[in-house]
């Protein structure tokens, strides 16, 4: 990798981990559904002007109907759940919680895939269960009824990233990834539209509406698009070890803009799940590059 390689995955990893800081300011105040709503519409319409200004053809006619569930599962659900949980969660548990993803899909893939789980995959599997025990009875945050319903929000997220990435994986591997990136988020952000009649957005004031561009620009329209210029430029496997730095980003983004504690506690939970993950990983592939496929051309590449 280049110089320019390792900027552009530091940046993502910055990005990615800047989104739990975003939605953990805008929630709050804003609404988790309006906060999710934002996101998902208005960094899908970065993509698609994108797309249009290059000349890309997102297929809408032609598979409209995936984007719409990959769009239900990779965006709409998560991006709500995240936006719940960030109503009574610090930012940074929510990145740490979102990590067990690698764990789901393991296990899924087992179960869809043909993807057996061995006696490594299982020890990474209980290593990731310790590894989520641990932050949240040892973490340091108050653990009250809320804090175990927004856990589980999280929880309940990654759950719907590991389904999308089987589904990904077995029905939509001729879909081109940066169609899927724009399409399912204008998808997503349609289909949140009428609950925004459940959770009318609230206040909104400077500080929100910078909190909200941030998510959609920032973490969703910029980080998609230095995401696949990675996948271009050094292949799936290398762009994926963004997933070990985004925790750590989180976290000190957390403990500088919202004065979030980092307890040692919290960074061994963090170790332990990156631990079970990279067991539950095979020949350097994780679980996200089932979620995320490859673009044209780079199919088996490693």
């Amino acid at each position: 990798m280049r110089v320019a390689d390792y900027a552009r995955l530091i940046a993502l990893a910055a990005l990615w981990g800047a989104s739990f800081i975003f939605t953990r300011s805008a929630s709050p105040e804003f609404g988790a559904i309006p906060t999710a709503w934002v996101r998902v519409q208005l960094g899908g319409l970065v993509l698609i002007g994108y797309f249009a200004a290059i000349g890309f053809d997102v297929g809408w006619r032609r598979d409209w109907r995936r984007f719409a569930l990959i769009g239900v599962l990779n965006s709409s659900i998560p991006f709500s759940l995240y936006a719940f949980a960030a109503l009574n969660l610090p930012a940074s548990y929510s990145a740490i919680f979102n990590s067990t993803t690698s764990l789901f899909g393991a296990t899924f893939a087992a179960v869809w895939l043909a993807d057996p789980l061995t006696p490594r995959k299982l020890a990474g599997l209980v290593m990731g269960i310790c590894g989520v025990a641990l932050v949240a009875g040892l973490g340091g945050a108050e653990t009250d009824a809320n804090f175990f319903l927004a856990m589980a929000a999280c929880l309940c997220a990654a759950v719907s990233y590991a389904t999308v990435g089987v589904y990904v994986r077995k029905y939509a591997r001729d879909l081109e990834p940066r169609a899927i990136a724009g399409a399912s988020q204008m998808v997503a952000g349609v289909i949140l539209l009428p609950l925004l009649v459940l959770d009318q957005p609230k206040t909104l004031d400077v500080d929100i509406a910078a909190n909200l561009l941030g998510l959609a620009l920032l973490s969703s329209g910029v980080a998609y698009l230095l995401y696949y210029r990675l996948l271009a430029d050094v292949g799936p496997s290398k762009a994926l070890t963004v997933t070990f730095l985004i925790p750590a980003f989180a976290m000190l983004w957390g403990a500088v803009f919202l004065d979030e504690a980092i307890t040692l506690t919290m960074l061994l939970g963090t170790a332990v799940i990156i631990g079970g993950t990279l067991l539950v990983t095979s020949r350097d592939r994780t679980v996200t590059e089932i979620a995320l496929p490859e673009p044209a051309g780079m199919k088996g590449e490693r």
